[in-house]
């Protein structure tokens, strides 16, 4: 039930409905600002009021986070392993802090080595692309002038 009202309080309280409620709220609070002489009383209103309510959203905004990044995770990891990719991947979220850095280290290396070597085939392949012009280039100039002496 928990589980329930925190991610249904979640969703009200991104609607733009709460924030103008919130809005209407501290423009009656400053409206009343007069009627109470703005005394101590009516200033503790309002920050007790809004220590409350950020108190609370701060662990159903972290719930609805942990949720959100289960479900991500969950389907990472779903694609992880209906794919070509490495199994060994999946659940790597639970890694010691250590232990993902250097994973992080090694995967990054392996980008680079990957990106260092697509740059070598392209400029192999441009420079493969760039002879072979060049011989269509004489060849067609070999064909003209054998045509032009024939």
């Amino acid at each position: 039930m928990s589980t329930r009202f925190a991610n249904a309080l979640s969703k009200q309280s991104g609607k733009p409905g709460a924030f103008a409620f919130a809005v209407g709220a501290i423009l009656l609070w400053a409206v009343t600002g007069p009627i109470f002489d703005f005394s101590e009383t009516w200033q503790l209103v309002v920050n007790t009021g809004t220590t409350i309510i950020t108190f609370l959203m701060v662990f159903v905004l972290q719930n609805s986070q942990n949720r959100d990044s289960a479900a991500l995770q969950a389907k990472l990891d779903e694609l992880i392993l209906i794919s070509a990719a490495e199994n060994e991947y999946v659940e790597i979220e639970k890694l010691e802090e250590h232990e993902l850095e250097r994973l992080t280290e090694l995967l990054e290396d392996h980008a680079r080595d990957a990106h260092d070597h697509a740059l070598h085939r392209k400029i192999s392949n441009s420079v493969d692309k760039s002879a072979q012009s060049e011989q269509n280039r004489r060849r067609e100039t070999a064909r003209r002038r054998v045509t032009a002496a024939a």
